[in-house]
């Protein structure tokens, strides 16, 4: 089927949907500027410094570094967080939320960890971040079961060496025990993450998903949500009957699942987004 009958076949799909669920993993981010991080070409394009000691993002993106080499982890996550505030979302989220509305009835589910959604002005009760959010800090032990904001922790031109992915000033510590800090991020290998606040989200999510058993069939839009790590396109097919599939390069159903009708869309996120809400 060709991607117009497919655009078609998706915006009659939404149209006809009482309950929208919104799954969002890295891909539509890269149309906001984002790095992109699928193979280790992107990131060790980001960051040369990676690439020089050919250090993959399993390997960057885990704990362990802010007790062995606590300022090459904060090199790297305190790019990412400065990245992240300075960062406007692209007109797609605008143009998602606008869409939201008008359904009324949704959700939004995201492994991604920049805040982008309430950037964009969904309200933090109608999302559900799997893997944290990097504008909050918990202690790297941790000492307490205890996340706070990142809000106050300043970084501009002169905190990070970005050569070479290091973090040039002294370290975030804990407010609590004044170890090293840490985002209040899942990373690979974790056993440390301070869940609690997103505990409060994942039961805001399952809440809304039992109020739809008997009254409505959820439909999915799921936007670059890759298989490398397929927590989102996973979740999509535990949730929704019908998934709108918008990849520019994973838009198939991959998984063999044949439980849900996946309508595949080799686009962008932006471009999409866009053409399915003005075509609403």
């Amino acid at each position: 089927m060709s991607i117009e009958k497919n655009l078609d076949l998706a915006i009659n799909t939404i149209q006809n949907s009482q309950a929208l669920l919104i799954t969002a993993g890295a891909g539509i981010g890269v149309d906001s500027g984002l790095p992109d991080f699928r193979g280790n070409q992107g990131l060790w394009q980001s960051y040369p410094a990676l690439g020089s000691a050919k250090l993959n993002f399993t390997d960057i993106a885990n704990p362990k570094n802010f007790h062995s080499q606590p300022h090459l982890a904060w090199g790297f996550y305190g790019h990412r967080l400065s990245l992240y505030r300075q960062i406007t979302p692209h007109i797609g989220f605008d143009v998602l939320y606008k869409l939201c509305q008008k359904i009324e009835n949704y959700f939004v589910v995201t492994s991604n960890v920049d805040g982008h959604f309430q950037k964009s002005g969904f309200p933090t009760d109608k999302i559900y971040e799997v893997h944290g959010s990097i504008h909050y800090l918990q202690c790297s032990k941790p000492c307490l079961p205890e996340n706070w904001s990142a809000d106050e922790l300043v970084i501009n031109h002169d905190t990070i060496d970005h050569q070479n992915c290091l973090w040039k000033n002294n370290l975030p510590k804990c407010k609590f025990c004044r170890e090293i800090a840490r985002p209040n991020i899942l990373m690979f290998g974790d056993f440390a993450w301070v869940d609690n606040q997103f505990q409060k989200q994942a039961d805001n999510f399952y809440n809304w998903c039992a109020a739809q058993l008997d009254t409505s069939e959820i439909t999915a839009i799921e936007i670059g949500a890759g298989t490398a790590i397929p927590t989102i396109r996973n979740l999509s097919e535990r949730f929704a009957k019908k998934i709108i599939r918008i990849n520019s390069r994973e838009a198939g159903d991959l998984s063999n699942n044949r439980s849900c009708q996946i309508i595949p869309i080799p686009m962008s996120a932006k471009a999409a987004i866009t053409y399915i809400e003005k075509n609403i």
